[in-house]
């Protein structure tokens, strides 16, 4: 019977171990994004409904500095007056 060298089959169960910790870690990477993806959508349902308050609070028609905490009106926006 034909056998491996004792280097070739080490050379095969390293290079096995290494897919089979590959995939384990991309298994991983994919939990992790999950996680975080979840996480993003709770950021954002919060920040919603932190804005719906201050709306409520301050008005719509303001605009909030996130660094400093000043609330200003907006802007108001200049309509284009067409010429002939």
């Amino acid at each position: 019977m034909k056998k491996l060298t004792d280097n070739e089959l080490t050379l095969l169960q390293d290079l096995q171990k290494e897919f089979t910790q590959a995939k384990l870690d991309l298994g991983n990477t994919l939990l992790q994004q999950n996680n975080l993806m979840n996480t993003v959508k709770e950021i954002r349902e919060k920040f919603s409904a932190q804005e719906k308050v201050l709306m409520e609070k301050y008005g719509e028609d303001v605009t909030i500095n996130l660094e400093s905490g000043e609330i200003t009106d907006k802007e108001p926006e200049l309509t284009k007056v067409e010429t002939e």
